[in-house]
């Protein structure tokens, strides 16, 4: 099972899988792996997928390649949109029909399956319920009901668990060399999401940025301390958006340059400016869909913040999520009382589906904190 040693807190889907990928099983065509942000989901598929391609004894070797999107027998389908395109899905589903060059099987991937409106679904839809002989579909998505049933009755549904702060808190150790306090720091704050807690424990600069979230957050007293918070978390969602995507952005140009015969810096002839600005384009859209990400990150460092103090203010006696502010948090939960409190976490929550519905990140910002501020006046009942 050392080739599953990276799926944290999985150990139900790792057996299903393995058994599912058995030189002498027979798999079924079409998987769907679902779980909430940060349980793996997509680190499985790929896994799976390596076992299913591999044969005999090569899982390791094929799986660098699978990791690497350089295997000739993986399809992957993703987007860095809101939206999955129609055009994407029917392009991979004509590779659907290739068979497997090297491997047992052609195996194609769905990230963020969710993301797939309806027209595209369809087309989908066709290639599962005729699917070719050695092509296997694995989706991810973070709920069956994010999918149209019509999908989700064509595939065999693998529910992940959220894996605990501890299981995390060890891989980070064992595998990546993390000091074991740093690393049951980062897994707690990132509320058991691997990949953000293996930032937060490998890069200063994403664990300062959500240090300063938390601080700006706990300043809030009047309305304008509120506007100036949500202008400046957005400035922190752009500067963390930016981390992300600037070395990515400069690395897929140098190659695109390279495949079109370009030293990195020459001058592009017009020619081939097309290919660039397509590149530039898809960049842009990630940056947009980054953004709203890093806004996404940060509502969810604020609604653990204001549960702790909702549970503070319960008097449940929890573990603090933010335990490093227990003071601040006390204060302010006596401060608020429950109702308050209460009312607080509804509206963080409910901040993340208007970013969801594509409202703009400062105005969703903004309207929160503008309720935070009214629950330490006595506006608090008509703001809400």
């Amino acid at each position: 099972m050392d080739y599953w040693a990276e799926i944290v807190g999985q150990p139900d889907a790792v057996r299903m899988l393995d058994a599912a990928s058995a030189p002498d099983a027979v798999p079924a065509h079409a998987w769907l792996i679902t779980g909430p942000p940060g349980s793996g989901r997509s680190n499985l598929a790929f896994r799976f997928a390596a076992a299913l391609i591999a044969r005999g004894h090569d899982r390791d070797a094929v799986f660098e390649q699978v990791r690497a999107r350089t295997h000739p027998d993986l399809g992957v389908l993703t987007t860095q949109k809101l939206l999955i395109d129609i055009k994407a899905a029917r392009d991979i589903v004509t590779t659907a029909h290739y068979s497997p060059a090297e491997g047992r099987y052609r195996v194609i991937v769905i990230e963020d399956a969710d993301r797939m409106p309806e027209r595209t679904s369809n087309v989908l839809l066709k290639a599962l319920e005729e699917p070719p002989e050695r092509t296997i579909w694995v989706l991810c998505a973070p709920s069956e009901a994010d999918l149209l049933p019509t999908i989700r009755s064509r595939a065999r549904s693998l529910r992940l668990v959220t894996p605990s702060p501890t299981d995390i808190a060890r891989l980070l150790h064992e595998r990546d060399g993390i000091d074991a306090e740093a690393a049951e720091r980062a897994a707690r704050l990132a509320q058991s999401h691997i990949g953000m807690a293996r930032r937060l424990a490998s890069d200063t600069d994403a664990m300062q940025r959500r240090e300063r979230t938390i601080e700006i957050a706990l300043g809030i007293q009047t309305l304008g301390d509120a506007m100036r918070a949500a202008a400046a978390l957005v400035k922190v969602a752009e500067a963390d958006a930016a981390a992300i995507t600037e070395e990515l952005d400069a690395r897929e140009r140098d190659e695109a340059m390279r495949g079109l015969g370009l030293a990195p810096g020459a001058a592009i002839p017009p020619q081939m400016r097309s290919q660039i600005r397509a590149l530039e384009e898809d960049q842009k859209r990630r940056a947009t869909r980054s953004l709203r990400d890093g806004i996404d990150r940060i509502l969810t460092d604020l609604l653990s913040l204001f549960r702790d103090v909702l549970l503070v203010a319960l008097d449940a006696e929890p573990e603090l999520v933010n335990r490093e502010r227990e003071a601040a948090i006390r204060e302010l939960a006596a401060r608020w009382g429950a109702e308050r409190s209460l009312a607080v976490v509804a509206a963080v929550e409910s901040a993340r589906e208007r970013l969801k519905r594509g409202i703009t990140p400062g105005l969703v910002l903004e309207a929160l904190f503008a309720l935070q501020s009214a629950a330490d006046t006595h506006t608090f009942e008509g703001a809400r």
